[in-house]
């Protein structure tokens, strides 16, 4: 079985690349199991989306 250190870095790399079959099962299969990892993801995932709307040269106002 996979462990969290494992599954943390395949949900770091789901962000950069497409997964692997066999990473992806994995990582669903240790998902369906780990609370904790489950929330890491929706933690990565936001911080993601948060990054993509703040690149650097873009013109933020800062007030």
């Amino acid at each position: 079985m996979m462990k969290c250190k494992q599954a943390t870095r395949l949900m770091s790399l789901a962000l950069d690349r497409p997964l692997t079959r066999s990473e992806r099962l994995s990582l669903r299969f240790h998902l369906a199991i780990c609370g904790a990892c489950r929330r890491c993801e929706r933690q990565f995932t936001l911080l993601h989306r948060v990054g993509e709307r703040y690149r650097p040269g873009d013109d933020h106002d800062t007030r």
